[in-house]
C-alpha cells in the first residue's frame, strides 16, 4: 500500500514574527498550504521561502471558510490543521507519522494544545484542552461562520498523547488588539444569526456572566495555581466576554434608533 500523504493547512494574517517557527516545525510534511488573509507584512514571502503553497483570500472574520479553502487546495489524504502560532514537537511529529501509517480506522485525531500565555505554560485555568487537529481530508469539514471554528467529522475520533505547542500572545497589548478584532466580528455575527435577543439576556452577559467566568477560570479550574499569569488570564478572558456583549448591545441599540 502506498504511503498516505500529509498536508499541513495554516491560516495567517500578518504573522511574520511567529510564522517561521511554525513552518520549520512541519518541514517534514508532504505539503504546506497557507491561506493568507491579505497580509501586509512579509507573511506570504516567508511562506514561499519554506516551499508553501500560498492562497490569498480575505476572511472577513470567517475562519471556517478560510480553513475549508485550505482543505480544498490540499493534495494530501490527511490534513493537519494549524495556526501560525502553533509548533509541532519532534515527539508529536513521530506520533502523527505512526498514526497515519498504522491506519487505525480513525477519521480524525484530537491533539491537546499546550498553551503558553506571555511565555508561561498555563497548566490550569481550563485552557489545556483537546482539539481535533488531524483528520482525513474527505471525512471532515468546517461548518458555520465564526472566528471559533467548528469541525464536523464523519467517523471515529482518536486521541494523540503528545501535545501541540501554542504561543498565542507575546504581550497583553497583543492580546487586547486581537480580542478587539475577534469581539467585533463575533458581535456582528451574533446579531446577524440570532437577531434581537431579550434585553435581560444581554444584561446578564454584561454583568453576571463575566463574574461567573472569572470564578470558573480562576477558582474552579484552579487558575490561581498559575500565579499572576492565571490571574491575568482569568481577568482578560472575562473582559473579552464582556466586550463581545457590549459590542452586541451597541449594534442592537443602534438598530433600535435607526
Amino acid at each position: 500500500m502506498p504511503k498516505e500523504r500529509l498536508s499541513v493547512v495554516i491560516i495567517t494574517k500578518d504573522e511574520e514574527e511567529r510564522l517561521a517557527r511554525c513552518l520549520e516545525s512541519v518541514r517534514w510534511a508532504d505539503e504546506i498550504v497557507v491561506v493568507d488573509d491579505l497580509s501586509t507584512d512579509r507573511t506570504a514571502e516567508i511562506c514561499r521561502q519554506f516551499g508553501a503553497k500560498v492562497i490569498s483570500h480575505k476572511s472577513e472574520g470567517n475562519f471556517d471558510r478560510q480553513r475549508n479553502i485550505g482543505i480544498d487546495n490540499a493534495n494530501g489524504e490527511w490534513i493537519l490543521q494549524m495556526d501560525a502560532d502553533e509548533v509541532v514537537s519532534e515527539e508529536l511529529k513521530e506520533e502523527i507519522k505512526r498514526a497515519i501509517a498504522s491506519d487505525g480506522g480513525f477519521a480524525a485525531y484530537k491533539i491537546k494544545r499546550k498553551n503558553f500565555f506571555l511565555g508561561h505554560f498555563l497548566q490550569y485555568g481550563g485552557w489545556f484542552l483537546y482539539y481535533i487537529k488531524l483528520f482525513r481530508k474527505h471525512k471532515a469539514r468546517y461548518v458555520g461562520r465564526s472566528v471559533h471554528e467548528t469541525l464536523r467529522v464523519d467517523g471515529e475520533i482518536g486521541q494523540m498523547s503528545e501535545p501541540i505547542k501554542h504561543f498565542p500572545f507575546s504581550s497583553i497589548e497583543q492580546f487586547i488588539e486581537r480580542q478587539n478584532f475577534y469581539s467585533s466580528v463575533e458581535a456582528r455575527l451574533m446579531y446577524e444569526d440570532k437577531g434581537r435577543l431579550p434585553k435581560r439576556m444581554v444584561r446578564y452577559n454584561l454583568t453576571v456572566r463575566p463574574l461567573k467566568l472569572f470564578w470558573k477560570l480562576y477558582i474552579k479550574k484552579k487558575g490561581f495555581r498559575d500565579g499572576m499569569y492565571g490571574l491575568l488570564f482569568a481577568a482578560l478572558n472575562s473582559w473579552t466576554h464582556f466586550l463581545r456583549w457590549a459590542k452586541y448591545w451597541e449594534i442592537y441599540n443602534n438598530a433600535d434608533e435607526s
